[in-house]
């Protein structure tokens, strides 16, 4: 059997920000289009966008994960554009997406991204909800959903009690299957930042060293990250990746994917990870390769 690609991108903070009606910049999103018109616009490019995207296209996955991030502020106008910039990038059966907290940034439309994205986040029997799952080829693909409206200056990101039972559910059924798992998730594991957790991470992490899977892949941080954490037999790797859209600027890199190689290995599973990421004269190159399992 040939190997499965799977394309890992995140955080395409879809530029540009459309122009908000005056009613919409209120609370956070206010600090939110300061930021951005101030600082973000100089940095996430949709020229970088485009050419990390065709890049990934080229490599021919067999799948693609996007960890969320797709819009900024959540503004109604800015939810189609998204939408189209995903169907360019692959059909539902080839895409998943889950949603991270710029796609929930006010209660006012934090429906919108479960409304306008629902084929991409479907479930393999048609349901919208969190866990998905979604089986491609070898891998069971676990969709998981962080994305809360949070106060101004707050980045967090949770699970909640019933996601996770219900993750918890899933796992006991995969268990039983020979399957590479791997969950999507918007935020880290792990991070030092209080006001850009995932404030039930460590519930997250006792479920998975009970019960295991292959892969974590995240975003949220936008820099290359690689962590490892204890499974039932043996170590998880949790990958993180660059905002997809960004220039290099302070101490954040360049856009960059990651493209997995997954296949049987006797008994167990082989997995290859190899980094492209934006060089000079936005030409995407390869920055690093490494073998995870």
């Amino acid at each position: 059997m040939a190997p499965f690609t799977l394309a890992h991108l995140s955080d395409p903070h879809l530029p540009p920000l459309p122009k908000p009606r005056l009613i919409e910049l209120a609370g956070k999103r206010a600090l939110g289009y300061v930021n951005w018109t101030r600082n973000r616009h100089k940095y996430q490019r949709r020229e970088v966008l485009d050419a990390l995207v065709a890049d990934a296209k080229a490599q021919a996955p067999d799948h693609i994960a996007v960890t969320g991030d797709l819009v900024n502020l959540a503004l109604e106008a800015e939810f189609a554009p998204a939408r189209a910039w995903l169907d360019d990038v692959g059909p539902p059966d080839r895409v998943t997406t889950i949603p991270g907290n710029h796609d929930a940034y006010v209660r006012a439309t934090f429906d919108r991204f479960g409304e306008t994205f629902a084929p991409y986040l479907a479930s393999d029997d048609g349901s919208v909800g969190f866990p998905a799952l979604r089986r491609r080829g070898p891998l069971a693909l676990i969709s998981l959903s962080t994305a809360v409206p949070t106060l101004p200056l707050m980045a967090t990101g949770t699970l909640g009690r019933d996601q996770l039972a219900a993750l918890e559910q899933v796992l006991e059924r995969l268990a039983t299957e020979d399957v590479f798992r791997v969950l999507l998730v918007h935020h880290p594991l792990k991070s030092d930042a209080r006001h850009k957790r995932m404030t039930d991470a460590a519930d997250l992490l006792a479920l998975l060293k009970r019960h295991g899977v292959e892969l974590v892949l995240h975003g949220h941080d936008h820099i290359h990250s690689t962590m490892w954490f204890e499974g039932p037999n043996g170590n998880i790797p949790v990958i993180g990746v660059p905002s997809a859209s960004a220039l290099a600027h302070g101490h954040y890199p360049a856009a960059a994917y990651n493209l997995f190689t997954i296949e049987k290995d006797n008994a167990g599973w082989r997995c290859e990870q190899t980094v492209r990421g934006l060089g000079s004269g936005f030409q995407i190159r390869e920055i690093k390769h490494a073998r995870l399992v």
